[in-house]
């Protein structure tokens, strides 16, 4: 029996450590990682509770008596259980939100609404998982009076735990739509499982515009839960509680038809996702609000919390700030569980030792002040935040509850003691309630852009990464490729986010480049590709791994090492040529290289490699199967010859799917990573990485045979509109695309260029288009595929990526 105190820390992540003396580790056995394995690390670290499975308890035993193991079948049923029970101590409204989108707006706004009065609990962010539901359940305690969680599902099977945890008195079904549509035999069997959340619900919100979903809830819902209230609307069905939407100029007035009363309310916002995030938001909390407050008041009550509803952000961003600082933008709102989600996000970077925080008052919590700050410097201090810059009046009353900190009453008193120049070299967190207005605090610190940036999306190489672990088997390592500044990415932030998720190798092109992860703090090991003899000396400076390629190299290398004192051997990795033809030791060198390696101490061989020719064409398939024979063979040579048995690897991206009899005991992933998948065959597997976007600089009405840009190469048939975008050939833009070879996106629609492509700008064809000066414009990415740009180039999508000039800036982000 797990008995454990409510201010218990529930961690299942061994990385996000913040106190060890008050924490239950819960290790997760998953396909490709085990959370058995960190916890010898974590016991170093203080950590005394743990709740494993049988198997490894089983199997280690531990002599210091102070550490306590809960051993069951299942760590995370175990966990989800706990979690039930605590739950179930609470008695309060409880609103659990699914459906295929907006559940993470409709908590955040509905939570704007009723935390004007009330103290809410809700998910942090989108924590929606098995996981994360739990997570968000846990920090339930008596102040709270209204809890708002929400669930997201991928595959079958997996709603009913999280109802018997979140326990929902009022339902919210957002909608149903193609999220998640690959787990599920058919969307019949998505919502019937979606609705599982739903089983002892008290009240149902949902829109009768989704009709297969209306029907599933009459028909399979109401027969498991036939005392369900359903407050089912809509704007065009009969026989629902009608709703009337009118558009005005920047806001729409609604018009809801309800017992008999007409309600009439103001949203500040036109468009149709936001209008039916807001409806599912009055009804949830006219639900909450009857019974807490006098009927004529409720409305009132409404407005105003609509009043305060703003853009959710749904996204962390990591960007260049000044001073060589890099700064996490978190500026959208502050409570206690974003702050510990921010603080995870900045630990999974290593871009800067030194780390700061610039924090306004935490906002909804329901904790007393003095508990709250008291809670927050623990938690700062865990982090290793060594920097606290404190705005707002509650954290600058409790500025004793924090070994150091600086506080002023608003963002414009910091602002104006001229902050700037006490930052250097360090990556700062930004965080901070809507209402201080932090996003001038942003502007102040982050690096002058022009209208061009990279956006790179963390949350999808993520989801590559995992895509590919999820086809190697048994304990193939994994080599990831961030080589050319991460294909264009950005390679501290990706070898960072790498490094987080403990791959096994990384690999450069040049050595400045490793000295440079090196440098931001990365220790995973770093392969050389192309290892120039003048750089020997920062190989084994910053513990740099080269590849060898040729007797001539293996001579040079050789010599520099016999006048070095080495602590231990210089790991290297032999490249075999097996019918690339680039680079590699050929099967006539083998004995001379064997000769130089047999008795050789200062060097150990940490992998024998080659490199394919056409893994992802299948024309090709027979040289490639050819490729894998002579590797297969040559390598067996080499390790009986030397008496080793280091790691073989061959695979690229498209060599992980095309030919995975042949994974050895490493693959390389590269280009995968980023999001395209050379073959195409698998991209749907893969999300989108990398967005390229520009800004409108000017719009012009253009006259019917006017010219133009250089060349006067363009020309306007009749009357026209262009506008001129910030981005030329300077930025990745290539000159190929003027004169309507290039097209970009404006407001749902495709724009062709018209004119050159100029060195720091470009014209595009508007007419028709109700567009600004400010407007954004997507280059490529989700809406137009690289494919697109590659394919008019005739080139393909790496080219089209690491074109991406260096002067554009990237801005990462994670949701």
């Amino acid at each position: 029996m797990i008995e454990l105190s409510e201010n218990t820390l529930l961690l299942t992540d061994s990385r996000f450590l913040s106190q060890a003396e008050n924490t239950l580790f819960i290790a997760i056995k998953g396909e490709r990682h085990d959370g058995h394995r960190f916890i010898p690390e974590l016991i170093e670290k203080g950590v005394t509770s743990f709740l494993v499975n049988n198997e490894w308890h089983a199997q280690h035993t531990f002599e210091d008596k102070n550490l306590k193991f809960y051993a069951v079948e299942n760590t995370v049923k175990a966990f989800q259980d706990l979690v039930k029970k605590h739950r179930s101590k609470f008695k309060i409204p409880v609103v659990g939100i699914t459906g295929s989108n907006g559940k993470t707006i409709v908590k955040e706004w509905l939570n704007t609404i009723l935390s004007q009065k009330f103290s809410v609990i809700k998910s942090p962010r989108s924590y929606n998982s098995q996981i994360g539901v739990p997570l968000s359940v846990w920090p339930m305690q008596e102040n709270h009076e209204i809890a708002i969680f929400e669930a997201g599902i991928s595959k079958p099977a997996e709603m009913q735990a999280l109802a018997e945890i979140i326990q929902p008195t009022i339902g919210i079904f957002t909608n149903i739509g193609s999220a998640h549509n690959e787990g599920f035999r058919s969307q019949k069997q998505k919502i019937t499982e979606k609705l599982q959340l739903f089983r002892s619900a008290k009240t149902l919100i949902y829109s009768q515009d989704y009709q297969s979903m209306d029907q599933e809830i009459r028909i399979f819902l109401k027969a498991v839960n036939p005392k369900l209230e359903l407050i089912g609307w809509s704007t065009k069905q009969k026989g629902a509680i009608p709703v009337e939407v009118y558009l005005r100029d920047h806001f729409s007035e609604i018009s809801i038809y309800w017992n008999s009363e007409e309600y009439t309310l103001r949203l500040p916002f036109i468009d149709e996702a936001s209008i039916e995030n807001g409806i599912h938001c009055f009804f949830a909390a006219y639900e909450v609000l009857k019974g807490q407050m006098p009927e004529k008041q409720i409305l009132s009550f409404i407005q105003t919390g609509f009043d305060q509803l703003k853009p959710v952000a749904m996204r962390l961003e990591l960007k260049d700030g000044i001073n060589q600082c890099s700064l996490i933008d978190d500026s959208y709102n502050n409570d206690f569980g974003g702050l510990q989600m921010a603080l995870n996000f900045m630990n999974q970077h290593h871009i800067h030792p030194k780390r700061s925080i610039i924090l306004s008052d935490v906002l909804q919590t329901g904790w007393p002040a003095a508990e709250l700050y008291a809670k927050i410097s623990h938690l700062l201090k865990g982090a290793h935040i060594e920097k606290v810059i404190g705005i707002g009046p509650e954290i600058t009353a409790h500025a004793h509850l924090f070994d150091e900190i600086e506080t002023f009453a608003t963002a414009e008193d910091f602002l104006e003691s001229k902050p700037q120049h006490q930052f250097a070299h360090e990556l700062i967190l930004i965080k901070g309630a809507r209402e201080f207005a932090f996003e001038k605090i942003v502007n102040a610190f982050q690096q002058k852009v022009h209208g061009t940036v990279l956006e790179v999306n963390l949350d999808a190489i993520t989801h590559n990464l995992n895509y590919y672990r999820s086809l190697l088997k048994g304990r193939t390592k994994l080599m990831v490729m961030v080589k050319a500044s991460a294909y264009g990415s950005g390679s501290r932030e990706i070898a960072s986010l790498m490094q987080y998720h403990r791959v096994d190798y990384l690999a450069v092109a040049y050595t400045d480049e490793g000295v440079e992860l090196r440098e931001a703090g990365i220790e995973t090991p770093i392969m050389v590709l192309n290892t120039q003899t003048d750089s020997f000396k920062k190989l084994i400076d910053h513990r740099l791994e080269p590849e060898i390629y040729s007797i001539s190299m293996l001579r040079s290398l050789l010599s520099f090492i016999k006048h070095q004192a080495l602590s231990s051997p210089l790991s290297v990795h032999l490249k075999l040529d097996t019918g690339m033809h680039r680079l590699g030791f050929e099967p006539k060198d083998f004995d001379e290289l064997v000769d130089l390696l047999k008795t050789e101490k200062h060097i150990k061989v940490a992998s024998l490699f080659s490199h394919l020719a056409a893994s992802d064409d299948k024309t090709e398939r027979a040289f490639t199967l050819q490729q894998i024979e002579r590797f297969t063979a040559a390598a067996k040579t080499l390790k009986k010859k030397l008496g080793i048995d280091p790691i073989c690897h061959m695979l690229n991206s498209a060599g992980i799917l095309n030919f995975p009899e042949a994974h050895f005991d490493m693959v390389r992933l590269g280009i995968g990573l980023y999001g395209i998948e050379s073959s195409q065959n698998h991209q749907e597997e893969l999300w989108n990485v990398a967005s390229l976007k520009t800004t409108i600089s000017q719009i012009k009405s253009i006259k019917a045979g006017d010219t133009i840009g250089y060349g006067r190469h363009g020309r306007a048939e009749e009357d026209m509109q262009i506008a001129t975008i910030a981005i030329g050939y300077a930025d990745g833009f290539n000159r190929h695309f003027g004169q309507g070879n290039g097209e970009v996106f404006i407001q749902g629609k495709r724009c062709k260029t018209i004119g050159n492509i100029c060195m720091d700008m470009c014209m595009i064809d508007v007419s028709g288009l109700s567009v600004s000066e400010g407007d954004l414009v997507e280059i490529f990415g989700n809406e137009i595929p690289i494919f697109d740009l590659a394919k008019k180039l005739n080139s393909i999508p790496y080219e089209v990526l690491t074109s991406v000039g260096g002067r554009v800036k990237r801005i990462f982000y994670k949701e």
